[in-house]
């Protein structure tokens, strides 16, 4: 049986050659991809600098126990992925190579694997905390929601990168619990690590259809894509963007002035990606394959160490300025700080 797709050669169906074997099963749980559970560590930061009395060695192991846990759920929701995703993988020129459509996994211990990492996982999670398991617990779920039908989210344009998306400030959320279980989140930190992770996914659908280049193909492979243009999803990355950074101010003028001294290098990592989602071949469609991109990792890393050392450091003078309220502000605004005068008698 041959796949035809576009001007690509033709795909072999191995699955009636091919045999399961265990490289192939671990493949479709993405080891790999666990480069994006460094979104944990933010969380992690964050609740340290708000609170920096909770720094011990009694962290070590939560921290252990919960990365394992975010994981091995993230690798379960990869698996259920893969294993849904397999018939439209054939649509694609070069996923359908994966090992699924290649005939490499078995199917149904395939879903043996889904519910075992999972369990696997929980049960870790449960060993950190309990708001941090439950918080496992929403990421299992949102995988399903995403790549489950009826709902599948995945197939509905602009849901689907809002629902994929929310993992971000799960795995904050995730970061956050492992140091203050007790304590919530600022609301305004999450929705602004949502909007950011909405952005650089609605990139990766910009990517992926440029990459494919005939609409038809486009939704054949993702049905989404049959609502997406290019404009759409132009417009639609430059509203994520535009609200990541609106909470983000929001976050910082409540909780941390010093971190607007970051948003320059903020802005630098946001152009960097935007640019590499218009290149053949993009690592913006596997983001783990990123850290190839030397200049998109030189501005990250940039980044991450201004607003670490920024989350640390208190400066007196950055709200001297910043803050309402203070002469700095009230001069730049045009106040009188000494008040009107008053009428003589």
């Amino acid at each position: 049986m041959t796949v035809q797709v576009g001007s690509v050669e033709p795909a072999i169906d191995a699955t009636a050659v091919a045999r399961p074997t265990l490289r192939g099963h671990i493949s479709i749980a993405r080891p790999d991809h666990w480069v994006k559970n460094v979104f944990v560590l933010p969380g992690l930061v964050v609740a340290l600098a708000l609170d920096p009395t909770k720094t011990g060695w009694n962290l070590i192991l939560p921290c252990i126990l919960g990365m394992i846990s975010v994981c091995l759920v993230s690798s379960s929701n990869y698996t259920i992925n893969e294993m849904l995703d397999a018939p439209f993988d054939r649509q694609h020129p070069t996923k359908c190579r994966r090992p699924i459509p290649a005939g490499r996994v078995s199917i149904p211990l395939g879903y043996v694997q889904w519910i075992l990492l999972m369990v696997v996982g929980m049960a870790l999670g449960l060993m950190v905390n309990l708001p941090f398991a439950i918080t496992m617990g929403v990421l299992w779920v949102m995988g399903c929601v995403y790549n489950i039908p009826p709902l599948r989210t995945k197939d509905i344009p602009y849901v689907d990168v809002l629902s994929e998306s929310v993992n971000n400030p799960l795995r904050m959320l995730a970061g956050w619990y492992i140091v203050r279980p007790d304590v919530v989140v600022p609301s305004s930190a999450l929705l602004s690590y949502w909007m950011v992770g909405c952005y650089f996914m609605a990139m990766k659908r910009l990517a992926e259809y440029v990459e494919i280049g005939d609409p038809a193909r486009a939704a054949a492979y993702r049905k989404s894509f049959a609502f997406y243009t290019r404009e759409r999803l132009l417009v639609s990355i430059m509203f994520y963007g535009s609200a990541a950074m609106l909470f983000f101010g929001a976050f910082i003028m409540r909780y941390r002035l010093e971190l607007v001294l970051s948003f320059p290098l903020v802005a630098l990592v946001m152009a960097n990606y935007l640019s590499l989602s218009f290149k053949r071949d993009s690592a913006v469609q596997a983001p783990e394959k990123l850290y190839r991109e030397p200049t998109l990792m030189a501005s990250v890393i940039a980044c991450a160490l201004v607003m670490g050392v920024l989350m640390l450091v208190n400066l007196p003078w950055v709200n001297n300025v910043f803050s309402p309220g203070s002469a700095a502000f009230e001069r730049l605004a045009g106040v009188d700080v000494n008040g009107p005068a008053e009428d003589g008698p």
